[in-house]
């Protein structure tokens, strides 16, 4: 073999196969009912979650959930979050996790199966495309035939109506981070600010890309939880299971038949593949669990409603353990263990870290404070030789409307305070007034009499109390002489 002819094989060798197109077909069933229930609660609750209004009083935004980053600060209907309080997000996002992890332990991914955003919105698309193109087989044939102006109509509709789904999916996204009915309006109008547009372009290509062309493939290939969750799965986890105890040696229902009149043995599996054709991913999965099945159990209702038509019964392919499906083959009878220490371990985590968040927010301050010394310079020598520090106090209030009352509290002997823009008659505090759910910055001085005995750093204590409520907060700094 020549060089030449050698090459020529090497360049037309394919290097990749590409992906398969995939067309579920609708089924009918327990499952199915289930993903549609909770697929029209997802969507309901967020489309319309920033339309909801709760009443925090005047001056303060009225929509139950908002991000408001002008104001700093995250609205959760009776909860309000400050910047500072950012580890309640971390408390959520660790029971969210321990809550995935829980899911995965007593039901595989269930998760990606029922409650993934990718899942859900899939299920969308796929419904619409059913309605306008027709179900699995009418796609399929359509595909082999040159396009038509019906399938051209009908494919522009898709389209068209993924489009707006994607639209109103980044529409409804950042409705969270401003006054919904407001923007809604100035979106309609054009006068809405151009990172709005912006947003809403970003939010409509991916729901339109990856619900509606990447499907299976965000499953198999972009998300990592399928690696994560088969690291984590045990023996006792209940996933969607294929028996092969009854459903093998499987062929047609006519050759079963026939088998069984001779006396051989027959499996109740017809080899129908109804299983797959339902499979948003395609997975067969009488091969066994494998990475792409996403354990949302439309198999199930597939199989069951053959093996009624058949007069076999239902739970060929079914919910079950790795430890039941060997125990099968054995013939054995299935056990379960729901709690066991995994299970118990990860209940108990979620319910420690809730009650310590939930602790945190019942006994949350109202008051929040923090001072902040000049470094430059640190300290001023006054022409009498007495000792003036500069200090800038933020005082922040999550109440309503208060006086309060900064007062100094611990300090060596001598010093006096001196509020910039406040008269106090007390050397040592003074009040101000702030508004609810405001954080206000002043300046202050701290003065100290000449004395050459005085040590270099001294610690200092200032106390902040609401004087409507009387909850307090301490702040500590240091006084510089030198």
């Amino acid at each position: 073999m020549t060089a030449e002819t050698h090459g020529a094989q090497t360049s037309s060798e394919i290097l990749y196969e590409a992906a398969p197109k995939i067309y579920p077909q609708s089924v009918k069933g327990r499952f199915r009912s289930i993903k549609w229930a909770f697929m029209i609660f997802a969507l309901g609750l967020y489309y319309g979650l920033p339309f909801i209004r709760w009443d925090r009083g005047p001056g303060v935004p009225d929509q139950a959930v908002l991000i408001d980053f002008p104001s700093s600060r995250f609205y959760f209907f009776f909860i309000e979050i400050w910047p500072t309080e950012f580890y309640y997000l971390t408390g959520l996002l660790i029971i969210a996790s321990l809550a995935l992890f829980l899911m995965n332990a007593l039901a595989g991914r269930v998760w990606c199966g029922y409650m993934c955003p990718q899942t859900v919105w899939t299920d969308l698309f796929f419904a619409v495309e059913r309605w306008i193109e027709g179900d699995r087989r009418v796609r399929m044939k359509n595909s082999k035939q040159p396009l038509t102006l019906k399938l051209i109509a009908q494919k522009t509709l898709k389209h068209v109506l993924w489009i707006v789904i994607g639209c109103m999916t980044g529409g409804a996204w950042i409705l969270y981070f401003a006054d919904a009915p407001t923007l809604t309006m100035s979106i309609f109008t054009g006068d809405a600010p151009m990172v709005a547009y912006v947003w809403i372009a970003i939010l409509t290509s991916t729901t339109y890309i990856l619900a509606g062309h990447m499907c299976e493939q965000v499953c198999l290939y972009m998300c990592p939880w399928p690696r994560i969750q088969a690291a984590l799965t045990d023996e006792w986890a209940l996933n969607v299971a294929y028996r092969v105890d009854r459903g093998e040696p499987r062929g047609s229902l006519k050759k079963m038949r026939t088998r069984l009149q001779q006396g051989e043995p027959a499996g109740d599996c017809i080899d129908c593949n109804q299983c797959v054709a339902v499979c948003p991913t395609g997975v067969d999965i009488r091969k066994g669990s494998q990475m792409g099945c996403i354990q949302c159990g439309l198999c199930i209702d597939a199989c069951d409603t053959v093996m009624e038509k058949i007069g076999k019964p239902r739970g060929l392919i079914d919910y079950d353990t790795d430890i039941n499906i060997q125990r099968h083959l054995e013939g054995k009878e299935s056990i379960y263990k729901v709690i066991r220490p995994r299970t118990l371990i990860y209940v108990a985590m979620i319910i420690g870290i809730s009650l310590i968040m939930l602790y945190a927010l019942l006994n949350r301050s109202t008051v929040e404070a923090g001072i902040t010394h000049d470094r430059n310079p640190i300290f001023v020598m006054l022409s009498d030789g007495s000792i003036r520090n500069d200090y800038t106090l933020r005082l922040g209030n999550k109440a309503e409307a208060a006086t309060f009352e900064i007062a100094l509290i611990k300090a060596p002997e001598g010093l006096t305070l001196t509020p910039t823009g406040f008269k106090s008659a007390d050397p040592l505090s003074f009040t101000i007034p702030v508004k609810r759910d405001t954080t206000k910055e002043f300046r202050l001085s701290i003065l100290a009499p000449k004395d050459n005995n005085r040590a270099p750093s001294e610690d200092i204590v200032f106390r902040i109390t609401n004087k409507t409520n009387g909850e307090t907060d301490e702040v500590q700094n240091f006084f510089r002489s030198r």
